[in-house]
């Protein structure tokens, strides 16, 4: 029976962007202050009403600014939505802001315990599973360095490595794998199927390349514009996807 691990009940998002581009902090008050600041409202989702059931793998597709983003923010309680709700049934390890949970003057070593607790682990956790998570982000040599020296694909090793250190209830990537070589996205791959296949982790994925998000995902929905504009098997909404970029 579909055990329903997601719930997004009528989500929607709005910002409110300024009307005009300030170069400084200095100018944004002396505005605020003049009261000469306008803003315009940008509905960065509207209405999404879908439910994910345990075990099921989502892709998320769409163009560049559709709220593909936004909506995994959501869903992680990044972001909180301006109307609706999103129920969650476990917990959650999430991808979506690579590096954001790390202290780029520190070392490797020190952030991957820094990132470990900000995702709820133990120092004792971390520790026992500190040699596995180094292996797999291929990092052994550069532990102490800092890592502002990292290049962005070393930054999504080690921040993929310490999230899937454990086994989440909902792994949830945006964009993770878009960056690094192509052998290290096949582990990661690999890892996410593992997780899949082996403890049923839900898994709710991003990517540039939708060959990418039919070899990850069996369901998709395709967010355009803040609309949800079709959900179901990944292999139909991938194809009607595509047709939109031939016409």
């Amino acid at each position: 029976m579909s055990e329903p691990i997601i719930v997004i009940d009528h989500v929607s998002m709005m910002f409110n962007i300024a009307s005009e581009q300030l170069n400084n902090l200095k100018e944004y008050f002396i505005k605020i202050i003049k009261r000469e600041l306008h803003f315009k409202k940008f509905m960065a989702l509207e209405d999404i009403d879908l439910v994910i059931n345990r075990g099921e793998q989502y892709g998320i597709v769409g163009t560049n600014g559709s709220g593909k983003s936004t909506l995994l923010k959501i869903i992680a309680g990044v972001l909180e939505p301006t109307k609706g709700k999103v129920a969650i049934g476990g917990t959650i390890a999430p991808l979506i802001e690579l590096g954001a949970g790390f202290d780029l003057e520190l070392t490797a070593r020190e952030n991957i315990y820094l990132n470990g607790a900000l995702l709820g682990y133990s120092r004792q956790f971390i520790h026992e599973r500190f040699d596995e998570i180094v292996d797999f982000a291929e990092v052994r040599d550069f532990l102490d360095m800092p890592m502002k020296n990292y290049s962005s694909g070393m930054v999504a090793r080690v921040a993929f490595s310490v999230a899937t250190a454990t086994i989440p209830d909902i792994l949830v990537v945006d964009e993770a794998l878009s960056v690094g070589d192509f052998l290290f996205q096949e582990k990661c791959e690999k890892r996410i199927r593992e997780l899949v296949d082996t403890h049923g982790t839900t898994l709710l994925f991003v990517s540039h390349s939708v060959d990418q998000v039919e070899r990850v995902c069996n369901r998709a929905v395709w967010i355009e514009k803040g609309h949800m504009r079709m959900v179901g098997e990944v292999n139909e909404v991938c194809e009607a996807y595509r047709k939109l970029g031939q016409e």
